[in-house]
């Protein structure tokens, strides 16, 4: 993995990720997408899409426990605080050597800077929500959302996966 070159790719996703209309509806085919990844990939997760501040979808897969809704909270803290992916945020921190702690006073407790939580973006509104993933390692958490979202929003993968 290659820090610079997994921040440009974000970057490029946050780009593409934008949705013209989110309502509960769009959230719900966004988790049935995200449980049918996983599915595909053989690995059980939990997930939630948030709206407006609220969980408007959640589904923990079978072999998922409450530790992994834990991290669902603290991974999408840092998404809904820093309106970036948790994965870029941790990023971040290993490119500077520093953690949320250090550099933001953010307790590890409440924040969780590891893929998986992505913001919802609304052309002409901004994040209006989020989706996150846990259950497998952070850049699989991560590539599991991205999977999803490109495939509703007609993005191809292979042109914005991570390496």
């Amino acid at each position: 993995m290659n820090i610079s070159a997994d921040l440009e790719r974000i970057a490029q996703q946050e780009a593409v990720f934008v949705f013209e209309r989110f309502d509960a509806s769009t959230a719900w085919e966004l988790g049935a997408r995200i449980k049918a990844v996983a599915e595909r990939r053989g690995v059980a997760v939990a997930f939630d899409v948030t709206l407006n501040g609220a969980t408007v979808f959640y589904h923990g897969m079978p072999g998922t426990t409450l530790d992994h809704a834990d991290w669902i909270r603290r991974k999408r803290n840092v998404a809904q605080r820093f309106q970036r992916p948790s994965y870029v945020v941790g990023l971040w921190g290993e490119r500077d050597k520093t953690t949320l702690a250090e550099s933001h006073g953010a307790s590890v407790a409440d924040y969780a800077p590891h893929g998986g939580a992505f913001p919802i973006r609304v052309k002409g509104v901004g994040v209006v929500g989020t989706v996150t993933v846990s259950g497998v390692p952070q850049r699989d958490d991560h590539g599991i959302v991205v999977e999803a979202l490109a495939g509703m929003l007609g993005k191809e993968l292979a042109e914005v996966a991570l390496e």
